[in-house]
């Protein structure tokens, strides 16, 4: 073979194991998290899509508040019907008892931020951890398929 053909068959032969290696690696789901609510009144938490499959993902979060600061932390409960550990002394959530795969945190109005995690397949809980916010609303269910 000459130089110059086996130079092309070896650029050839690695365009080929470059894309095939690239296949390999799924992009992650976009899964947007828009967090509401003011104190005193009725707070939110949505996502859209509410159900995604296993997979990476990552979580685009936005506080849409117009005066209040909000945090999202997403965990996996073990089962769908888990009771909810609320420290009621405290209007928050006992997250030592949950196992989280990690949060955006302080998120001051108007502001957003982004999770990475690799969600398996189940039911996971995401939530406003602030003093009250949980028990205003802010809380969703997402579900993960396989």
């Amino acid at each position: 073979m000459k130089p110059r053909a086996r130079l092309l068959s070896l650029f050839a032969g690695a365009a080929i194991l470059a894309c095939s290696a690239g296949a390999s690696f799924a992009a992650a789901t976009v899964i947007n998290v828009t967090e509401d609510g003011e104190g005193g009144g009725a707070m939110s938490l949505k996502l859209d899509p509410p159900t995604v499959k296993a997979g990476p993902a990552t979580f685009a979060v936005h506080n849409d508040a117009m005066t209040e600061q909000h945090e999202m932390v997403v965990v996996r409960l073990k089962s769908p019907d888990l009771p909810i550990p609320v420290n009621a002394t405290k209007n928050r959530i006992d997250e030592s008892k949950l196992k989280s795969l990690g949060e955006v945190s302080d998120l001051k109005p108007g502001a957003s931020g982004k999770l990475n995690a690799r969600l398996t397949p189940g039911t996971y809980l995401l939530f406003c951890n602030m003093k009250g916010h949980y028990e205003a609303g802010m809380q969703a269910r997402l579900t993960v398929t396989p």
